[in-house]
């Protein structure tokens, strides 16, 4: 029987070997087509992208982080330097005043900016990831042409959707906009409108009928000299003081019929798809800021001695950075996860959400973390620490919070698994 058992392994041998044979060569002539990469690959464009941003971000940015956090301003200056470096128009086509460049980038700019100032960071998120993309994906040729060139190169872009009735439950937004022969008539206010004190282009949700809910919300593009828009009370806020959080009113604007964004009655729909992305965009400025506070803090644990040793080189130190540093890598990867998926056109409601969540989480820790492993002097405004500090909590809040992320994944999960 062993014989016989032996030799029909022999018989079976060249069917095996000939099998794996022409799957290696299956895959030989598949490798140039696709060849699996870490998800810290970055394309020769993305790499040099996140170069002379992390070289802006030194040189302009960061002498000027402390004052217009003082201020609770930002510095014209710094504007005027991201449009001059190309950052305002990352994905924007080349023909329009753009980059050309790959969503991962824009997620690499906001990561870095965040590195050095969360509300910098935001300012060009917010101008990138939601006002620009909506143009290009969902506006008209005219308005593209018309709009995204000075977007690109001069004009800061601002979103309104929420208002003071209507924050996560977005679509009970209650600002009107009624018909009037070729234009609509816009009436109502916005609360935490992000970079509406400087911007020059609002994007406003309006509903043409409140009585059809969310089918009647439409988007329209206003121009910030149009009469009867005021933007009024700008919000003291903990944290990104120089990011400009105002409020926005409405006083009989005049809107053209050809400044409808899209479809009547289809504003909802692009909301939803537009913060979906916007989500992975926060996650990137929630990840650039844990970084940011961990590579300060660290060169202070190997100066710092107590004991007669570095504080860093204590056992308990060394696994709460190793745990924050551990933190840090599993947000990025799942940021640049969601952001590789959008890019290939697969659905990333899902991992945009996980990727929001779980970065502002690990933004809330390592900034935590900072204050504390410096002491007294972490806790004074003399160290950028607590700046970090204050800023990370918006990461729970804003473009969803951690709550209507949850509930996110959770719908989806529950669609998933009860198919």
């Amino acid at each position: 029987m062993f014989t016989a058992l032996a030799s029909s392994r022999r018989l079976a041998q060249p069917l095996v070997l000939r099998s794996v044979r022409a799957f290696t060569a299956s895959a030989i002539a598949k490798q140039d087509a696709f060849v699996p990469k870490s998800l810290h690959t970055l394309s020769e464009d993305e790499e040099m992208m996140k170069d002379a941003v992390s070289r802006f971000a030194r040189e302009v940015v960061q002498p000027r982080v402390s004052s217009m956090d003082e201020a609770e301003t930002m510095e014209p200056s710094v504007i005027r330097g991201l449009f001059d470096a190309g950052l305002m128009g990352v994905e924007t086509p080349v023909e329009l005043g753009g980059a050309g460049a790959s969503f991962t980038s824009a997620i690499v700019v906001v990561e870095e900016l965040a590195k050095i100032d969360p509300s910098v960071s935001v300012l060009c998120d917010v101008h990138n990831t939601l006002v620009n993309t909506v143009f290009r994906t969902y506006a008209s040729s005219f308005l593209q042409e018309k709009y995204l060139p000075a977007l690109s190169t001069s004009a800061l872009g601002c979103f309104c959707l929420s208002e003071p009735t209507a924050g996560s439950d977005a679509f009970a937004l209650q600002t009107r906009a009624t018909a009037d022969g070729t234009d609509y008539v816009l009436n109502g206010a916005k609360m935490w409108i992000t970079n509406s004190n400087e911007a020059d282009v609002f994007l406003v949700f309006a509903t043409i009928d409140p009585t059809l809910g969310y089918r009647g919300i439409t988007c329209f593009v206003v121009d910030r000299n149009a009469p009867g828009l005021t933007v009024a009370k700008k919000e003291k806020k903990l944290g990104i003081r120089a990011s400009s959080t105002c409020q926005v009113s409405f006083d009989d604007v005049r809107v053209p019929a050809s400044h409808v964004i899209g479809e009547v009655g289809k504003g909802y729909k692009i909301a939803i798809e537009i913060l979906n992305e916007g989500r992975i965009g926060i996650a990137a400025q929630m990840l650039g800021l844990a970084q940011g506070a961990f590579d300060h803090v660290m060169p202070y644990l190997f100066q710092r001695k107590q004991f007669g040793s570095r504080i860093g080189d204590f056992q308990a130190m060394q696994h709460q950075y190793a745990q924050i540093a551990t933190e840090i890598e599993a947000a990025r990867l799942l940021t640049y996860n969601a952001a590789r998926m959008k890019e290939e056109g697969k659905p990333f409601a899902r991992e945009a959400a996980m990727a929001k969540l779980y970065a502002s989480q690990v933004a809330e820790r390592a900034a935590s973390k900072a204050v504390e492993w410096m002491g007294g002097v972490g806790f004074t405004r003399d160290m950028p620490v607590e700046k970090y500090y204050r800023d990370c909590k918006i990461g729970a809040i804003y473009e969803g919070t951690s709550n209507i992320q949850l509930q996110t994944i959770a719908k989806i999960l529950a669609k998933q698994y009860q198919e």
